[in-house]
């Protein structure tokens, strides 16, 4: 391949990534939204997403930058988002499927504070009572659905560019 196409190829993939920097800042925002003007208050898995997108958006920020080590940040990316997906279908499941013993719990810096971590994950991750309530709905989904939703969006997207540009470095002549 030509220096100049493979400079309009990684322009491309650039300035995809700048629109998924752009995309997550705008669910950030969002998110940001809802807990300070709507005044819904995030639950622990909802801040562990907040968390993950935040690893989303500086992998892809700083893939977008560096050129030399593109490929393993989109997987880096991938694992982020794929990992946000989880979280986010843990929570649309105890969503729909609540716990029978509701108990709000600590939040989850009072769980950081007062248990270790290896503790803290299964605690987050088995839900609580405000894990599975259903506070604000958009078009019939929750904002854990449309978490996931975006999650499992961005995972396809960025393994196809990871793919796109595997696949071009493979074939090239």
């Amino acid at each position: 391949m030509r220096g100049s196409q493979l400079d309009a190829k990684s322009a491309w993939v650039r300035w995809l990534l700048v629109g998924v920097v752009l995309w997550v800042v705008g669910l950030l925002l969002g998110g940001l939204y809802l807990q300070h003007v709507v005044g819904l208050e995030p639950c622990p898995m909802c801040i562990v997403q907040r968390y993950l997108w935040l690893l989303v958006l500086l992998t892809a920020a700083v893939a977008a930058v560096w050129t030399g080590a593109r490929r393993p940040l989109l997987l880096l990316a991938v694992l982020w988002a794929v990992l946000g997906a989880l979280t986010a279908g843990r929570q649309s499941w105890l969503q729909w499927y609540p716990p029978t013993i509701l108990s709000c719990g600590r939040d989850l810096f009072g769980m950081i504070e007062a248990f270790p971590l290896q503790r803290v994950l299964p605690m987050v991750l088995r839900g609580s009572g405000d894990c599975s309530a259903v506070d604000w709905t958009f078009a019939g989904l929750t904002i854990a659905n449309w978490s996931f939703v975006h999650f499992v969006a961005l995972a396809l997207l960025l393994l196809g560019v990871f793919w796109h540009t595997r696949h071009r470095r493979l074939f090239a002549s």
